[in-house]
């Protein structure tokens, strides 16, 4: 069993910078692969970002590609998204994940993941 608790979102300016942290439990959070989903006011949950236990492999978005970073520290038991250059379109509720995909397609995926977090909300000004 996992639980993930997301933090850091907040109101920020078109262009300006977040960093959402996701702190995990349990010792078995390095055997997981991590991934952020989003979803916005009336719209399906969305993938932003994947990486798997080991950071040797990460997933994007293309539309987050080139302005948000995803990464882990499994010695914090945490996950983290910098986002930078953030665009109004970039707010809803982030979510992080935890999960083991069968296969490297299978990041992108919400039902890869089997643990999630209640989410964060960040909202993005113009």
């Amino acid at each position: 069993q996992v639980q993930l608790v997301e933090s850091g979102g907040g109101l920020v300016q078109a262009g300006g910078s977040l960093r959402l942290s996701c702190a995990a439990s349990g010792r078995t959070f390095s055997t997981y692969a991590m991934g952020w989903f989003r979803q916005a006011p009336g719209k399906e949950r969305e993938f932003v970002a994947a990486l798997t236990w080991n950071s040797n492999y990460v997933y994007y978005a293309d539309s987050v590609k080139g302005r948000f970073t995803i990464s882990r520290d499994n010695a914090k038991n945490t996950v983290y998204l910098q986002m930078n250059s953030l665009k109004p379109e970039d707010t809803a509720v982030y979510h992080c994940a935890a999960g083991r995909p069968l296969y490297s397609d299978s990041h992108y995926y919400s039902s890869s993941y089997d643990y999630w977090g209640q989410g964060t909300q960040v909202t993005v000004s113009s």
